[in-house]
């Protein structure tokens, strides 16, 4: 390769990252909301172990998996004698979503596809349409890799584990291609809002850092919601059905009461772009308690605010609606809107732009309507924006991802390391 600026994957790296991510989406790593361990599922040690020998085999330094679940290593810079820059970080999550099957994956891989619908062989009936996929349009010709529609594919994020794996092995065989020190990380429990419940940036050792966990081909995504948690627990009056009459309170009743008169304008069925939301995702107990747990997110504390007033003002009416019944909202901080910190270091912005020009895409500096690691992350003092990986249809049985939208992932993390690698230390 005589110019690294021009830097592309061949097709010998491309079935290198093809052949990782498969090898990696076969492990059933389902975070869980439940657990008291942490990680929270033994299937993420199971991949955590493999990356932790990948790791070892590619040549980083320093490689560790702690008792927490967190898997550091460094892959050492190679900048002529006398030349230094700072350490950037690498990261992506093991875990997936908990509330979809990812046991037994069985990956379909559809070569030069031809932008039709998508069949989807263990499910036919959650065919993925092209008509209400527009992003498979601008895929025609590429790879695309399902399931087979009877569990999630797990893209999320193990599409950016492949992604920085892969990059990782580009840069080791194109000595050529000068860097800093690089500093990879993948972390447990992100899908459960726990991925950064015990990292330690200072071991960590990073000046910033890029979560590859985003979506679409060229995004570099600077903004997440304001987040937080809420549960209500619903106190009923419970006797028996035979003797119930004015003496039961229903607990599953009101709850549903309240259910139903969520504000139907902000629900994420409802809302796209900036709109906020209040989410009801888990419900369980019986007639005399049960407890609610809804997610509430809005880019402005403001917009939480609201959707918790809404939600303390049902509390109040399904009380008045059910004599005798108590209902209780107890709200806990998750993460907040990433901007606000990202802003402060526009140049760790600046140089994924740039690489994702240097990868040949438009890059196109966005929001998530979600959460990544780097959103807490950046409030930990490491600021940490959020790199595309390729996956759509997050967290459901229709998931995809295109095989090129992550070579030029994995190429963007080339070029990434490469201008860092031009910097000077602070």
């Amino acid at each position: 390769m005589s110019d690294p600026m021009s830097f592309r994957l061949g097709e010998a790296e491309k079935k290198d990252l093809l052949e990782r991510f498969l090898r990696y989406v076969r492990i059933d790593t389902r975070s869980s909301e439940t657990s008291e361990t942490y990680p929270s599922t033994p299937g993420q040690w199971d991949l955590l172990r493999l990356l932790q020998r990948e790791l070892l085999d590619l040549g980083l330094q320093d490689v560790e998996l702690d008792a927490n679940g967190y898997l550091f290593g460094t892959f050492p810079g190679n900048l002529p004698e006398g030349r230094t820059a700072p350490v950037v970080g690498f990261l992506a999550h093991v875990d997936t979503y908990p509330a979809t099957p990812g046991d037994g994956v069985v990956p379909q891989i559809l070569p030069d596809y031809d932008g039709g619908d998508i069949v989807l062989k263990g499910d036919p009936s959650r065919t993925i349409l092209a008509s209400k996929n527009p992003l498979l349009q601008r895929c025609v010709g590429d790879t695309i890799i399902t399931s087979d529609g009877t569990t999630l594919l797990g893209a999320d994020d193990k599409a950016g584990i492949a992604e920085i794996l892969t990059g990782i092995d580009c840069l080791r065989r194109h000595p050529e291609i000068l860097h800093g020190p690089i500093r990879v990380g993948f972390t447990p429990d992100e899908e459960t809002g726990n991925g950064t419940k015990y990292f330690d940036v200072k071991r960590f050792g990073a000046e910033a850092a890029y979560t590859f966990d985003g979506s679409i081909l060229g995004e570099v995504e600077v903004e997440t919601f304001c987040a937080d948690s809420a549960t209500v627990t619903v106190t009923g009056i419970d006797v028996h059905p035979g003797m119930a009459k004015n003496r039961m309170v229903n607990a599953l009743r009101a709850a549903s009461w309240l259910i139903d008169r969520l504000p139907p304008d902000h629900l994420p069925e409802t809302t796209e772009l900036r709109e906020s939301y209040l989410h009801p995702y888990v419900i369980g107990g019986e007639v005399g308690r049960l407890e609610i747990k809804l997610l509430v997110r809005g880019f402005e504390v403001r917009d939480l605010e609201e959707r918790e007033e809404d939600l303390r003002r049902l509390a109040r009416e399904t009380e008045e609606a059910f004599p005798g019944c108590r209902v209780e909202v107890n709200v806990q901080e998750s993460y907040r809107n990433m901007k606000v910190v990202l802003d402060r270091f526009p140049e760790v912005v600046g140089l994924a732009e740039e690489a994702v020009r240097r990868a040949g895409l438009q890059p196109k500096l966005g929001f998530i309507r979600g959460g990544t690691d780097g959103a807490r992350l950046c409030f930990m003092g490491l600021p940490t924006p959020n790199i595309f990986a390729g996956g759509v249809n997050f967290h459901g049985y229709q998931e995809w991802v295109s095989l090129e939208w992550m070579a030029k992932a994995t190429e963007t993390f080339v070029h990434l390391a490469r201008l860092w690698g031009e910097k000077e230390p602070k």
